[in-house]
């Protein structure tokens, strides 16, 4: 929407083959974060690994990525090229947020608009980030081929339980419960600590803690052997 500075169309569509392809080796590229195996980084060039260090650094992914995607990249219907709706939803996005930027600098001038919505725009978007990570970037989540893969095992052992204080769950609407919405989608956030209360099995499933989840920041490749994300140390001293 307009507030987030993200194409509704384009969201949706991304979302929903996010939630069909979670954790499947074969069709990463839309709606993830990028993520190689130990191989596939072992097997890239100098320049291959650089870039995917530098994409993986915290600063970069928790602080210019998401400054990148929200103000840049959801401008234009990447991924999605060929199809009008998405063309269609990011420009029609795009100028309602132009108008809104324009008036807000012609109410309240744009020093005032850089130094208090750019700014919380900013943060915004790398909570944001920071939550989708967590979620999913967590040493014991699930990766598999196309031909292991399978939706039901994806969506509970490869989202995480994002187990927050009480009341970050609710200032984030309960989506750390996570693995329960990829389970069944058409849960309302609302109802998904009752899931967690009707069948508590679940609530250790992909368990993470606030202070846990921090640790998720070095955990960047895919280790097919012990089935884990690893840091780049662990995967050097595997070699």
């Amino acid at each position: 929407g307009v507030l987030t500075f993200t194409p509704y169309d384009v969201w949706r569509h991304a979302h929903a083959t996010h939630h069909a392809t979670t954790g499947n080796l074969d069709r990463r590229g839309l709606g993830d974060v990028e993520t190689l195996t130990v191989e596939e980084y072992r097997a890239r060039s100098f320049w291959g690994r650089l870039r995917y260090r530098l994409y993986r650094h915290p600063l970069v992914m928790f602080g210019l990525g998401p400054a990148y995607l929200f103000i840049l990249q959801h401008r234009l219907p990447v991924g999605l090229m060929r199809g009008w709706r998405p063309w269609a939803s990011s420009m029609t996005t795009n100028l309602v947020i132009a108008s809104l930027v324009a008036l807000m600098i012609w109410l309240i001038g744009l020093k005032a608009f850089l130094l208090v919505h750019l700014p919380s725009l900013l943060l915004a978007a790398s909570v944001g980030v920071w939550m989708f990570y967590v979620q999913h970037q967590f040493e014991q989540t699930s990766w598999a081929s196309d031909r292991e893969w399978n939706l039901h095992d994806a969506a509970l052992h490869g989202s995480s339980h994002y187990d927050l204080p009480a009341f970050l769950h609710w200032f984030t609407g309960n989506i750390g419960v996570h693995h329960v919405h990829h389970l069944n989608s058409r849960i309302p956030y609302y109802r998904l600590p009752r899931v967690l209360r009707d069948h508590p099995e679940l609530r250790h499933v992909g368990r993470l803690t606030l202070l846990d989840s921090f640790r998720c920041a070095r955990l960047v490749l895919w280790d097919e052997t012990q089935r884990r994300l690893v840091s780049f140390r662990e995967a050097r001293l595997a070699a």
